[in-house]
């Protein structure tokens, strides 16, 4: 590709914004981004309990505006959502990645115990379901644990990130067991040095996943 690759990330909370665009500058300060934020999104799926057939269209539509403003791929980052964005990713021919496609990915690569934390109820069942289909996919059998960091969402929109990260950090220092843990939310990732301070195995990213996987998908 002979121009930066043009990316647009496509949001459901204000609070995924900043660890994105963050990790990028700093693994792949080349890219082109493009932020789309909705945050009705998040609003709307919590008060539903489920993801709707107009919410799945709302999706859909902020994939089709973003490819035609010639984005080179898009990624989400709301995992509450991976349902409708499987459709996305059978449309377009241009990489479209959901928010723990990478990630999971990478996990199942290194151990068959997870650990899934989360701190925002409705992505606890999209995750778990993208492991199981992607170690499925693959022939592993694995163990996923999805576990709810009560309390950390609700501190940070507050801006206590320091509450958020103490909340996260005492979530995963109580876990034995696990060959690796996975932060659900894009949001979760200030987090990460804390928590690897405290767990003696990997732990993963979904910013720090999604950002090296672009890369390679759109600069061989």
């Amino acid at each position: 590709m002979s121009r930066p690759p043009r990316i647009f990330l496509i949001h459901a909370t204000d609070v995924s914004i900043a660890p994105i665009n963050e990790t990028f500058r700093a693994l792949w300060p080349e890219a082109q981004l493009m932020n789309l934020w909705d945050d009705s999104l998040s609003i709307d799926i919590a008060a539903s309990g489920s993801l709707t057939d107009k919410l799945r269209r709302r999706i859909h539509d902020l994939a089709s505006h973003a490819f035609a403003a010639d984005a080179d791929a898009v990624l989400y980052t709301c995992s509450a959502f991976t349902d409708a964005m499987e459709v996305c990713k059978r449309r377009y021919s241009k990489p479209v990645l959901k928010p723990n496609e990478a990630m999971v990915i990478e996990a199942v690569s290194m151990g068959l115990r997870i650990a899934a934390l989360t701190t925002f109820s409705p992505a606890v069942g999209p995750i778990l379901d993208d492991f199981i289909a992607h170690a499925s996919s693959v022939g592993k059998s694995i163990e996923v644990t999805p576990i709810l960091c009560e309390g950390a969402l609700q501190a940070l929109k507050k801006g206590d990130a320091t509450e958020h990260n103490r909340i996260i950090r005492e979530t995963a220092a109580a876990l034995t067991g696990y060959d690796v843990i996975c932060f659900a939310q894009f949001s979760m990732t200030q987090a990460a040095s804390e928590v690897r301070k405290v767990f003696n195995g990997p732990v993963l990213t979904t910013p720090e996943s999604a950002v090296m996987h672009l890369k390679g998908l759109l600069t061989v």
